[in-house]
């Protein structure tokens, strides 16, 4: 169990913590401009080595245990998110959204999916603190997650409008054509909403959708909401940049789903493993917990979650530098031209 941090500190840290995170997306609207590979590294690396620092406060301020939960759930947030990314070029490239203006679109996103986990970790925390059998069924939800990440049609995620989008469709008058990544427009005097308006519901679905499966994954590893939401704002940290810094690279990494299905395979059954251990479902050992079944501790979390990570991305590339090498994956100045199709098409600019 965990001892409580300073009320304080808590509340400075998510202060500080926010108003980072919405620097950063207002600096993407005030200098709109498309990251170059060093710049986008720069940042990315930056925003990890500020979660490495916050883990040593955290350590200080507390203890290992703190500074080992919050490194994990961090971890996992991370690949998580790196899995909605792929989700995103998708929905970028279905809806032809310029570069240049996918910066506003991803400002977007991000919003909203910090929006949508700090509800989703108020009403998880109170699901916890009411109902321990609940890890019962975050676990059942996890595993059934990560079969569907290792063995499902992922490719067809963001591809098709959901109920939203084309609820959107119907009932909005939307033009045909971007507009500087503005969301209304004045067309012959006559407003109408941009492209743009569906990519945000569209992305908006997409964080809805990953919120329900991070956040019950995050509990598996530490159930203290303020290291919950710190770690899901820490790996939203930099998400722009590491966007165009992967950029298609993504879609090559092969092995990356089962490694985050691996993760999630492990923090589903550590839930169930915690589960039984304050077990309160009546036909499950008579009520009573299990005391024989292992728990399984942070630091053990961390280095799989870590492993699982490293194993995964460096089997992906492995294979891609083996395509390559086949002649069957193109160079990557080819993959740089790929990539940046749609940057000339700004969408042109209409009357006002």
């Amino acid at each position: 169990m965990l001892t409580a941090l300073p009320l304080w500190f808590e509340i400075t840290s998510l202060v500080i913590l926010c108003l980072l995170l919405v620097g950063d997306l207002v600096l993407a609207v005030k200098r709109p401009h498309v990251p170059k590979p060093l710049e986008a590294a720069v940042w990315v690396g930056f925003y990890s080595l500020l979660a490495v620092v916050f883990a040593l406060v955290l350590f200080w301020m507390g203890d290992a245990e703190h500074a080992g939960q919050f490194l994990a759930g961090w971890l996992t947030e991370y690949s998580l998110s790196i899995d909605n990314l792929f989700v995103f070029i998708v929905i970028m490239t279905r809806f032809a959204v310029p570069v240049r203006y996918q910066q506003e679109a991803l400002f977007a996103g991000i919003i909203i999916a910090l929006i949508l986990r700090a509800i989703f970790i108020v009403i998880g925390a109170q699901l916890i603190e009411n109902f321990s059998w609940i890890f019962y069924l975050f676990g059942a939800f996890l595993l059934y997650t990560a079969y569907t990440q290792a063995f499902g049609k992922q490719e067809e995620e963001g591809q098709k409008d959901n109920a939203l989008t084309r609820f959107a469709r119907k009932h909005l008058k939307i033009s045909d054509r971007f507009d500087k990544g503005k969301l209304r427009v004045t067309i012959n005097g006559k407003r109408f909403f941009t492209p743009m308006i569906l990519v945000i519901v569209a992305l908006g679905t997409t964080d809805l959708l990953f919120a329900l499966d991070s956040i019950p994954a995050i509990f598996g590893i530490t159930t203290s909401p303020f290291l919950v939401f710190a770690a899901n704002v820490f790996a939203l940290m930099g998400l722009r940049q590491l966007y165009f810094l992967l950029g298609h690279l993504l879609e090559r990494l092969e092995y990356l789903k089962y490694g985050i299905a691996a993760i999630l395979v492990f923090i589903g059954v550590k839930l169930v493993l915690h589960a039984l251990h304050t077990n309160e479902v009546p036909f499950i050992n008579g009520g009573r917990s299990v005391h024989w079944a292992p728990e399984i501790g942070t630091w053990a979390s961390l280095g799989f979650i870590a492993a699982a990570m490293v194993v995964a991305t460096m089997a992906s590339l492995t294979k891609m530098w083996v395509d390559r090498r086949a002649g069957r994956l193109p160079d990557e100045q080819e993959r740089r031209q790929e990539y940046s199709v749609g940057e000339s098409d700004a969408g042109g600019e209409r009357p006002h």
